[in-house]
C-alpha cells in the first residue's frame, strides 16, 4: 500500500496534467461525446500499454544509446498536433455532433506514439518505482506497474472526455461551440509550438 501510494503521488500529476493527448480528449468529448470518442481512448491506451511493457523490459537503454530517437518522435508529434488543431478549427464549422467527423482508433495510435510526454512519464516511472516493485511483487513488479499505469490512463482519459462533453453542454450557442473548438486548436498549437522550440533537431534545422 505504501508503494501504491507514493507511485500514484507521482503519477497522478503527469498522467491529470494537461498534455497533448488530454486535450484531443477533451476536444472528442465536447464535440462528439463520451461513446463516439472511446475508439480514440482505446487507440491511445493501447499504444501506452505497450509503450510500458517495451521500456519495462529493456526498450529504455535503446533510448539512452540513441536519444535522438526522442527528438525525432517529439518533432513528428509536434507536426501531428498542428493537423490536428486544424481538423479541430475546420469542425467548428459544423457543430452538430451528428455530422461532425470524431478522432477513431488510428488516430489514437498516432497521437500517443508521438506524444513525447508519455515516453518520458513511463522512463520516469520505471526509474523511480522499478527496484521497489520487484522487491515487493518479485519478478511480477515490473507487471504490476504496468497494470497500475494502464488502470490510471484509461480513468484520466475517460475523465478528460467526459469533462470536454459536459463543457460543451453548458451553452446550446453554436458560436459558444465555435469558441471551444478554436480554444482547443489554440491549445494543441501552443503546445506544438513548445514542443518544436524545445526539440534539438528542430532547433538545428532551422
Amino acid at each position: 500500500m505504501s508503494l501504491f501510494i507514493m507511485w500514484l503521488g507521482v503519477m497522478f500529476p503527469l498522467v491529470a496534467s494537461p498534455g497533448p493527448a488530454n486535450i484531443v480528449f477533451a476536444a472528442s468529448g465536447a464535440q462528439v461525446g463520451v461513446k463516439r470518442s472511446i475508439p480514440l481512448v482505446a487507440g491511445v491506451d493501447m499504444v501506452f500499454i505497450m509503450k510500458s511493457i517495451i521500456i519495462g523490459y529493456g526498450f529504455g537503454q535503446v533510448v539512452h544509446t540513441y536519444p535522438n530517437i526522442m527528438n525525432i518522435l517529439q518533432a513528428l508529434g509536434a507536426i501531428y498536433l498542428v493537423y490536428l488543431a486544424v481538423k479541430f478549427i475546420r469542425n467548428s464549422s459544423n457543430t452538430s455532433q451528428n455530422t461532425q467527423k470524431c478522432l477513431g482508433f488510428s488516430d489514437g495510435l498516432i497521437i500517443q506514439a508521438l506524444n513525447s510526454k508519455g515516453w518520458l512519464m513511463i522512463f520516469l516511472m520505471f526509474t523511480l518505482f522499478t527496484e521497489q516493485a520487484q522487491l515487493v511483487f518479485n519478478e511480477r513488479g515490473i507487471l504490476v506497474l504496468v497494470i497500475w499505469l494502464a488502470i490510471l490512463n484509461i480513468s484520466m482519459h475517460l475523465a478528460w472526455v467526459k469533462a470536454g462533453e459536459l463543457l460543451a453542454k453548458i451553452s446550446n450557442s453554436n458560436r459558444y461551440e465555435k469558441s471551444l473548438n478554436i480554444f482547443y486548436a489554440s491549445c494543441l498549437l501552443a503546445v506544438s509550438g513548445w514542443l518544436m522550440v524545445d526539440n534539438q533537431i528542430w532547433a538545428q534545422l532551422v
